[in-house]
């Protein structure tokens, strides 16, 4: 019915007044009966209006038969406004984490997919995108260091179908720095303290730290993330707890239950730190979100597998294991970062990682040299008291040597407690070097002389085996046979042979695809008695002489300088620096100190 027609005409009742007192009874009534008649009538025709059902298309089978002609119904059309009206909203899509198919090449789309935190409404966010937009250079670095590791951690993250952003966290806690360690002695990208650590099953001794391996320690954290957001019910207060302790964010929360404040997260009374850590976090997922809006540009991350996982079964040094790999130490310490010495033991789990376009090579020198002896350090176990230079002496090295392989504790020249200590194997045949490793690589070149090797020395005061083998790039063992010594001391004055080292100039190795991105020659220090081995064959080869000794250089170190960032400016290995000025690749530079650069010919 239509709402817009005029309403029947109602007829007003007037009060009677004075006059009208004499009216009969009779009059009265039906004065009352006709206006009561109208005003339901009325009422009637609205009710109708509004309350009339729409008529049925298919009424049911037992509904009663309608009459022959029923009465019509009006349909009353919707009232148009002159102004068009907006559409329904639709609610807002709820958070959810998908993972995107493992064709997919880019892992940080990956990661995007899978966000779902919710926003933190907090003026620290956009604090902390800022400083990260000021600092590009150190955002590259970082994201350039987490290629090695982010892959694995993804899978992990989206395996237990946690938010994607726990993937990023070893950002604000390591900046992806497998060698980071705290004040408070936190160590591994995770940043595990030593408590923890052990909690959680990560083994922390002489040989092996597990805070630092990169498979132990990320099963580890997310374990301890899902253990704290099941503590809390929900993700920022499992986050600052995991910075500060689920004890600390226990008492901030009673703290504020009796005073009858909120708990949630940006309301507690938190330490400085923990409450500058979770807005941190959201600051590094909207930069990865949207990296040009803040701009930088993000290193490609491919979203396969960097590493593999590979057993060994026996000991074996470092430097070998990395030579047999085909890496140089830094690459091979960044992807096995838990190994305190310079000796892989076996009960170290015998689990290395590797790039998977290594594993091969690994495999094919393990199962070649696997017969032989692969390490040539020892640990030998002091007793309180015992003398250090004699122990020193005893393995072929100087007491600053010793010293420097191992934290020794000392008291006016003597161990205060017995001590496990690191010293050389005396091997009865010698390792294989990294000519040995690479015979069936290697093809046949020209070789000239190193000028960085002399081929004899004079021994001087402070030298030892040890030393000497470090600084001219061979072995305790070579040094021995060579010079038909019989003992590891050596007499001040005394003429040593050094074992020539020679350079391959133009050895082309056969390696992996993408191994040798120049696709070119790629020089290979070896021994003379392995050069020897395999004799030149080019005419080239046979004409050749050694260079002319070059001239040493002397760099000042400055504060903040180590031996990777002089090895950079000077295009040297770490390796070559650390042996020209007899430290270890490990060691701290201090400011002032002249560090010894030698013209290497690559």
């Amino acid at each position: 019915m239509d709402l817009s027609l005029t309403p029947p005409r109602v007829l007003r009742y007037h009060r009677p007044t004075w006059h009208h007192a004499r009216r009969t009874e009779g009059s009265i009534h039906v004065l009352s009966r006709a206006r009561t008649a109208i005003l339901v009538l009325l009422f009637s025709l609205l009710a109708g209006c509004v309350s009339a059902p729409p008529r049925v298309a298919n009424a049911p089978a037992d509904a009663p038969t309608p009459a022959p002609s029923p009465p019509q119904v009006i349909e009353v059309p919707p009232v148009v406004e002159s102004r068009p009206q907006p559409a329904t909203p639709k609610p807002p899509p709820v958070a959810t984490i998908v993972v995107l198919p493992a064709r997919e090449d880019d892992l940080w789309m990956r990661i995007r997919a899978g966000f779902a935190l919710p926003e933190l409404d907090t003026p620290l966010v956009k604090k902390n995108e800022a400083r990260y937009a000021a600092n590009a250079d150190y955002v590259r670095r970082m994201t350039e260091r987490s290629q090695l590791y982010l892959f694995h951690i993804v899978e992990e993250v989206e395996r237990r179908k946690l938010p994607s952003e726990i993937a990023l966290l070893p950002m604000i806690e390591s900046a992806f720095n497998p060698q980071a360690y705290s004040r408070s002695h936190a160590s591994g990208i995770w940043q595990f303290i030593p408590s923890t650590g052990k909690h959680f099953g990560l083994d922390q001794n002489w040989w092996y730290d597990g805070r630092r391996n990169v498979i132990a320690a990320t099963n580890a954290a997310l374990d301890y993330l899902e253990q704290l957001y099941a503590m809390f019910g929900s993700w920022d207060l499992a986050l600052a707890a995991y910075n500060c302790g689920e004890g600390c964010v226990s008492r901030a929360i009673v703290a504020n239950q009796m005073r009858g404040l909120s708990t949630d997260y940006l309301s507690l009374p938190l330490p400085l730190e923990t409450r500058n850590y979770v807005p941190k976090l959201f600051a590094v997922r909207n930069v990865i979100a949207d990296p040009d809006a803040y701009g930088i540009k993000l290193n490609d991350v491919p979203n396969k597998p960097f590493f593999t996982i590979v057993e060994i079964k026996k000991h074996i040094d470092v430097a070998l294991a990395a030579r047999f790999a085909d890496m140089s130490l830094q690459e091979f310490a960044a992807l096995n970062p838990a190994f305190n010495k310079t000796i892989i033991t076996r009960n170290d789990r015998e689990r290395l990682l590797l790039p998977t376009t290594k594993v091969d090579v690994f495999n094919a020198n393990m199962q070649r040299y696997g017969d032989q002896q692969l390490h040539s350090w020892q640990a030998y176990r002091g007793q309180r008291g015992e003398s250090v230079d004699k122990i020193a002496a005893k393995h072929g090295l100087s007491p600053r040597e010793l010293r420097s392989l191992n934290n020794v504790q000392e008291k006016r020249g003597k161990l205060k407690t017995a001590q496990l200590l690191l010293v050389p194997l005396h091997l009865a045949k010698p390792l294989p070097t990294a000519a040995q490793i690479a015979t069936t690589q290697v093809k046949s070149a020209p070789a000239v002389g190193d000028p960085s090797l002399p081929q004899t020395y004079v021994v001087r005061k402070g030298d030892t085996l040890y030393s000497l083998a470090r600084r001219f790039g061979t072995s305790v063992e070579a040094l021995t046979e060579h010079n038909h010594l019989d003992g590891a001391a050596l007499k001040v004055g005394e003429t040593m042979e050094i074992p020539a080292a020679v350079l391959v100039v133009v050895a082309h190795e056969v390696a992996a695809d993408g191994d040798n991105e120049e696709g070119g020659a790629r020089p290979v220090r070896v021994t003379a008695e392995a050069a020897a081995s395999h004799p030149p064959t080019s005419a080239a080869s046979r004409t050749a002489r050694p260079a002319p000794a070059a001239k040493s250089s002397f760099y000042t170190v400055k504060r903040g300088d180590t031996l990777y960032s002089i090895a950079k400016a000077f295009k040297v290995t770490v390796a070559e620096l650390a042996r020209w000025n007899n430290l270890t690749t490990k060691s701290k530079l201090r400011p002032g100190a002249k560090m010894r650069i030698l013209p290497v010919t690559r």
